[in-house]
């Protein structure tokens, strides 16, 4: 249990704070019970003086006594804090997601749909790399970097999120998607460089063909993992017109004898996703295929910081009991 700068490690002694109520009341108790008393037949003769200060102070008693029951409690429930370093060594990996975006994307053999999830399953990949830093790409006939390579995976997360179809124009630009993402990474100092292409489509538009892509890629040192997305046969898309949305079952076509390729030639590999638990299970074998390796060494002090506490509280019974049998004498 932590309280500010204190932790404390016996946490359960605050419930006798509980007590304190049950104190006071047998303190008024007690300190009638022991008064003495007087019947006098009539009160002629007496003489009335006005309460003195001890009176009115010898409340003080009950709360130096309550005050010394808290910081006793306080002492039992033993608060340290503690001073730590930490030495971190790391290989380093940096990562670009390049991910199409194209209108077929929108196909509902997934669930909700290709692109929903493949954002969904991606965000989960970033959270499991903590230690990467990691760049996203998007492509349709166009493509363009929606996040740079970077540590704060709060923003990348953010980025990956508003991405939709429609971002770009419509296509399937796969050598342009790969390319902007080698254009991130190639400068990247870290010791492993990795591109992971997912598309469901053929490509079929753009300025650069995807093998001048890869060969690129291999010039720099570049691994890269392809990804095929989508169902086998045929998968349900929804198609606008004039009257709305219709759905169509249109055929998935993948070029994948030309994601292998890609994959060969720069040290990766190809998967096929044909559905949510499919496509997780991929990043979850490129997760281990490129795993950070972290050394990491803690040290760590604990400082018991109860004496401080005990010895208010002794302090405090001190002062209540001096002042009860000096000043206060009179009074129980």
């Amino acid at each position: 249990m932590k309280i500010g700068h204190y932790e404390f490690v016996e946490p359960w002694f605050f419930a006798l704070l509980l007590l304190l109520p049950a104190l006071f009341a047998w303190s008024y108790w007690y300190g009638k019970k022991s008064k003495s008393s007087l019947t006098l037949s009539n009160l002629n003769g007496i003489k009335f003086t006005t309460p003195s200060w001890k009176n009115y102070g010898l409340p003080l008693l009950n709360i130096l006594r309550a005050l010394a029951f808290v910081f006793i409690i306080i002492a039992l429930a033993r608060p340290q804090n503690h001073s730590a370093s930490e030495e971190v060594t790391t290989d380093g990996i940096d990562i670009v997601l390049s991910m199409d975006i194209s209108s077929s994307m929108l196909a509902e053999d997934f669930s909700p749909n290709r692109i929903e999830a493949a954002k969904k399953i991606g965000i989960e990949f970033i959270t499991n790399r903590p230690n990467d830093r990691i760049g996203l790409v998007i492509f349709g006939g166009q493509s363009f970097t929606q996040c740079p390579i970077t540590s704060d995976h709060s923003v990348l997360k953010n980025l990956f999120k508003d991405i939709h179809s429609g971002m770009v124009e419509d296509g399937t630009a796969i050598g342009m998607g790969l390319a902007t993402a080698v254009d991130r990474i190639k400068d990247s100092k870290a010791k492993s460089k990795v591109i992971i292409l997912m598309t469901d489509g053929v490509n079929n538009t753009g300025l650069i063909d995807p093998e001048t892509g890869y060969e690129l890629a291999k010039t720099y040192g570049i691994r890269i993992y392809t990804i095929g997305i989508g169902t086998q046969g045929v998968a349900r898309y929804p198609v606008q017109t004039g009257y709305g949305t219709v759905y169509q079952n249109m055929e998935v076509q993948i070029d994948e004898p030309l994601m292998r390729k890609i994959a060969v030639a720069t040290g990766g590999e190809y998967f096929r996703a044909t559905g949510n638990n499919s496509l997780k299970e991929i990043y979850k074998k490129i997760d281990k295929l490129e795993k950070t390796k972290i050394e990491i060494t803690s040290y760590k002090h604990y400082a018991e910081l109860y004496t401080p506490f005990a010895l208010i509280a002794l302090l405090l019974v001190l002062a209540e009991l001096l002042l009860r049998y000096s000043i206060f004498r009179t009074f129980p």
